[in-house]
């Protein structure tokens, strides 16, 4: 992994997936890494929380799991910058038996356009990723008025 640099670096998203039935098995990985391996995104840390029945909580570094091998080629060099305090947050919220993937990723299909914007002295003031459910509530509503 390159170095990060603070006037070119993209945008940064946090995401947490929940597997409800609190297995990890490694299906997410390929999308990641072609999102990866194509520059779309660069991969800068993973790791793994479960909240088992008896609500422990467990944190699992990637390189640490059992599904290290299918992240590998995304997680070379991780940067750890989720720290303990942030997984312990993210696995508290989790009902008892379920697990979450929690990845941060720099947006460097932005990477351009965010220095160009803090080079003219500008800064996002907001922003909002809407829901999967939302959309497809407002196509099928859409879908619905052309009838």
């Amino acid at each position: 992994m390159t170095k990060l640099e603070a006037d070119s670096i993209g945008p940064v998203d946090v995401a947490v997936i929940l597997f409800e039935d609190g297995e990890f098995n490694g299906e997410v990985a390929p999308a990641l890494v072609k999102l990866h391996e194509s520059g779309t995104v660069r991969v800068i840390d993973l790791a793994l929380v479960r909240r088992d029945a008896d609500g422990s909580i467990a944190v699992v570094e990637i390189e640490d799991s059992e599904v290290a091998d299918a992240f590998q080629r995304v997680n070379d060099e991780p940067l750890d910058l989720l720290s303990a305090e942030d997984l312990t947050e993210a696995a508290s919220g989790l009902e008892p038996g379920s697990a979450a993937l929690a990845i941060v990723w720099e947006n460097t299909w932005a990477a351009e356009l965010a220095a160009a914007v803090r080079g003219s002295k500008g800064r996002l003031i907001a922003e909002e990723r809407i829901p999967h459910e939302t959309v497809v509530a407002a196509l099928a509503a859409l879908d619905d008025a052309d009838r």
